[in-house]
């Protein structure tokens, strides 16, 4: 059956007179997370340390990846949560380039997030000189898999543009030349359905506060196919990823399973509001969610075109080969995306020239597409943008 948006928009914070198209870069607060937040915080007022056995803290990271992984198509026990995504980026590359010891490339696109990149050059530097970073343009990804790659590192969807890859064929690709594969599922997870026990991945990690709407600094999430659970070992191996954490031993000990990719104090509070968020999950189908994204978004293109002929599509037209998010571009885009922020329609800029709306389908309905289609129409048409207060750079674009 579709999904009952006016059931799930309920369910979230949304400032009157705002249509929020950023979800993909900060997801809105749901009504239920201050309450929650608010039970973690009388539990550490009543309990103190206790709060780690008697509210069951310490099992927070587990219990909460477990709920992130039904979404993400993982094995129940193959999540856990913590730290932040640059950070799993690194423990899943380098647990990759240890399990393929003879390979000394890293492969990924020249359309990846930069932070994930910069993961790898930093990984490659401490490895050492034979050790290096390749990328090619998204189109080229599966032809440049060949034997001297040992891990392939790629975002399922693009960050700026919203092209997706396809996770099933790639990984398909890597493992056939012998190439260990690990997926950035940023703007995939809650945004549409993702199999990664299904498709073959090696490792996938993620954040949880775009699509899943944890909150700013949410945790971020790993998953280890259960084949490599046990083998892989973090090269960040925080205390609390020790096989015996509280017996304080002083050499490292892998814990069991994904376990071992626990680094350090898992962040409480944030783990609070995220279990809020998941809620909102319940009953919600992810194929229905997907035929909701594409519909939204195959209106917004088609009244963006028809209204804005100076702005260029740059999202991919073919359902298969888009995620959840429409980008244009202009070579004003950016204080075209200030006008339209100060009219009340909220979306983002990326350099050079792209202006980026993320379509979330549980808060985000036709109406809202097509008030901002109106609105972003009559900003082109009267040149509103053209103004140096919209020209004048923010710290965060």
């Amino acid at each position: 059956m579709p999904l009952d948006f006016v059931a799930t928009k309920a369910l979230f914070h949304l400032p009157e007179g705002v249509i929020y198209l950023d979800g993909n870069s900060l997801g809105p607060m749901p009504k239920s997370a201050p309450a929650r937040m608010q039970r973690a915080l009388q539990e550490w007022s009543d309990l103190l340390i206790r709060g780690w056995n008697a509210a069951g803290w310490m099992d927070m990271p587990r219990r909460v990846g477990d709920r992130v992984g039904r979404l993400i198509g993982a094995e129940p026990g193959q999540v856990v949560m913590g730290d932040t995504l640059s950070i799993k980026v690194y423990q899943a590359l380098a647990s990759a380039i240890e399990m393929n010891p003879d390979r000394r490339v890293i492969l990924s696109d020249t359309g990846n997030f930069p932070s994930d990149l910069y993961m790898a050059q930093g990984l490659c530097r401490t490895l050492g000189p034979d050790y290096r970073l390749k990328t090619v343009a998204p189109e080229q990804v599966e032809d440049a898999i060949d034997p001297s790659v040992a891990v392939v590192m790629i975002t399922e969807v693009d960050y700026r543009t919203g092209r997706r890859h396809d996770m099933t064929a790639l990984s398909a690709r890597a493992h056939e030349q012998g190439a260990l594969i690990a997926w950035d599922l940023a703007h995939s997870a809650g945004a549409l359905p993702v199999e990664v026990a299904r498709s073959g991945a090696d490792f996938a990690v993620g954040c949880s506060y775009k699509y899943l709407n944890s909150g700013p600094g949410g945790p971020a999430f790993i998953y280890v196919a259960p084949r490599h659970a046990d083998t892989a070992r973090p090269a960040l191996s925080g205390w609390l990823g020790h096989e015996a954490p509280f017996a304080f031993d002083p050499d490292y000990r892998p814990g069991a399973g994904i376990e071992r990719m626990r680094v350090g104090t898992p962040p409480i509070l944030q783990l609070a509001a995220l279990e809020a968020a998941l809620d909102v999950w319940d009953g919600v189908s992810l194929s229905d969610l997907r035929a909701a994204s594409l519909e939204l978004s195959d209106r917004f293109i088609a009244g963006v075109e028809a209204a804005c002929p100076d702005l260029t599509l740059v999202t991919p037209r073919e359902h298969v080969r888009r995620g959840s998010q429409v980008a244009f571009a202009h070579p004003e885009g950016y204080a075209i995306m200030q006008a339209l922020i100060a009219r009340g329609v909220i979306g983002d800029f990326r350099a050079p020239d792209i202006l980026r709306f993320g379509l979330t389908p549980l808060y985000i309905g036709a109406a809202e597409i097509d008030g901002a289609i109106a609105i972003l129409a009559e900003i082109m048409a009267t040149r509103a943008w053209d103004r140096e207060e919209f020209r004048r750079r923010n710290r965060v674009t």
